[in-house]
């Protein structure tokens, strides 16, 4: 038998036996009473080991073969009773769950009963000693979705010297401007986090995208550098005026950059450059929503740092991880942008889950002609008690939206002192009005918080040439041997038109 033939054989021999020694479970959670999915409920199959659903219900992990004896998988959600499944009830393609009421004081026992400001005030003293500080590491599931949408693209076209610069050009400009955009980026891999620095490791990654826009923007590029570099002298300077403002640009710098692009364009065309920039990317999305966790210096969420511009109700208790909890709904006293609940640990006053959702607008900046508003923050956050007893994040699911407009004079003037007659050379005059909004939403699955010691975060080397496979249609047999967060239909359905 030839070499490669036996290696074909044993790599088929393996991947069988994987199969063998592995369980794909895929399901979907079900209200019973509404026949609704139940969204980011817990699903519980080892003693450290579970994943959330998603929006939808839907729910998928993988089973080894030493956890394939399990005698229950437990699903638990807000406002349902915890309930034991076999692996074979969860084969299903729906698993039903009934809803139970939030029982009301006299289900758990106080020596003392608190009032909601004692409470909201135990979780200010406490914060420090619950949130962790310790090296950690977490394997984590992440999935970036961006969604844009371009309202009005008017680029008011008034006066050219170039004359390839044309109308007919700033018109195709406006044309090719996408008005619906969507990006999806999913990751699996582990974050690790000391000290306020952090490293990343990918085991695998894939992005949704339509490459056509890509492509378009490109070739304008290209065709736009070939029109400046011919039409525009290398001692000129560019006076750019919007309005009231003006800023001059020196031509030698626009065409030194373009000309180090170029460089580093052969470079990456040779092979010499291995950084994709996907772990970055993974690190500046999780610093992005730490700097949102509810405790963060500079969170928007200040429900408990500017706890005075909000009103607390005790609605309950529930079971969150085995848990009690203290249900305490907020809505704004005066000055306060959210709405939501808070779920507070009864022992030790750590905040297991806050679900809020802004009420206006979080910023509202208008200026000469330039417009913008933070109109979308959204979410769910939750977390989880390490082995230390103190709290690190588990899951999130959040959404941030904004607008944008842009409605001003835009004149592009070249001017040469070097050149005989008058210094003007060339002058492009545009009237632009610029509408568009777009949507992040993050989720997030920490499979496994484990603490380590800092020699391990120190002596981890990160290895940046980790790339996504580029997808124009959703594949969920790129996921089938992984567990993940299920995606919801939109991402299902998502492809790239042939047009």
């Amino acid at each position: 038998m030839s070499t490669y033939k036996f290696l074909t054989l044993l790599s088929v021999s393996l991947s069988c036996a994987t199969l063998l020694n592995a369980q794909s479970i895929n399901s979907r959670l079900i209200d019973a009473k509404t026949q609704k999915g139940i969204p980011y409920a817990t699903v519980q199959y080892g003693e450290n080991q579970g994943v959330v659903t998603n929006e939808e219900g839907r729910f998928s992990f993988v089973m080894e073969k030493d956890s394939l004896d399990l005698d229950s998988v437990y699903i638990s959600s807000l406002g349902y009773k915890k309930t034991g499944f076999s692996l074979n009830q969860l084969k299903d393609s729906m698993v039903l769950l009934k809803p139970s009421n939030i029982e009301l004081s006299g289900v758990y026992l106080f020596d003392k009963e608190l009032e909601v400001d004692d409470i909201i005030r135990k979780v200010k003293e406490r914060l420090p000693s619950n949130t962790n500080n310790q090296p950690v590491k977490q394997r984590y599931f992440l999935r970036q979705s961006v969604f844009g949408n371009i309202h009005k693209v008017d680029l008011g076209f008034e006066k050219s010297s170039i004359e390839e610069l044309d109308k007919e050009l700033i018109d195709s400009i406006a044309g090719i401007i996408p008005r619906n955009s969507y990006h999806y980026t999913e990751a699996l891999g582990d974050f690790y986090k000391s000290k306020g620095e952090y490293k990343a490791s990918v085991l695998r990654a894939a992005e949704l995208y339509d490459k056509k826009d890509i492509g378009s923007f490109e070739e304008l590029g290209k065709r736009m550098e070939t029109l400046f570099k011919q039409n525009v002298k290398k001692d000129s300077y560019l006076k750019i005026k919007s309005g009231l403002f003006s800023q001059k640009v020196q031509v030698d710098s626009i065409l030194t950059e373009l000309e180090e692009e170029e460089a580093r364009e052969l470079e990456r065309e040779l092979g010499k450059d291995t950084v994709s920039g996907l772990v970055d990317g993974q690190k500046r999305i999780f610093k992005e929503l730490l700097g949102e966790v509810y405790y963060a210096e500079d969170s928007k969420l200040n429900v408990i740092n500017k706890s005075r511009k909000y009103r607390f109700t005790l609605e309950g208790y529930a079971d969150i991880d085995d848990s009690g909890v203290y249900v305490i709904g907020f809505e704004p006293k005066g000055s306060g942008d959210f709405q939501g609940q808070l779920y507070v640990n009864i022992e030790d006053f750590a905040i297991m889950q806050v679900d809020f959702e802004n009420l206006k607008n979080l910023r509202n900046f208008r200026l000469l002609g330039i417009f913008y508003r933070e109109t979308l923050y959204k979410g769910t956050m939750r977390f989880a008690k390490l082995p230390n007893n103190k709290y690190e994040l588990k899951f999130v699911d959040f959404s941030f939206g904004r607008w944008f407009r842009f409605d001003r004079p835009l004149d592009v003037i070249e001017k040469n002192k070097n050149v005989r007659g008058r210094r003007k050379q060339n002058e492009l005059r545009l009237n632009i009005d610029f509408r568009m909004a777009n949507t992040n939403k993050w989720e997030l699955v920490v499979y496994d918080n484990t603490l380590i010691p800092q020699s391990q975060f120190e002596d981890l080397k990160e290895d940046k040439s980790t790339k996504a496979t580029y997808m124009p249609a959703y594949n969920p047999e790129f996921w089938k041997s992984y567990t993940i967060m299920e995606p919801n239909q939109a991402l299902r359905e998502f492809t790239v038109s042939e047009e």
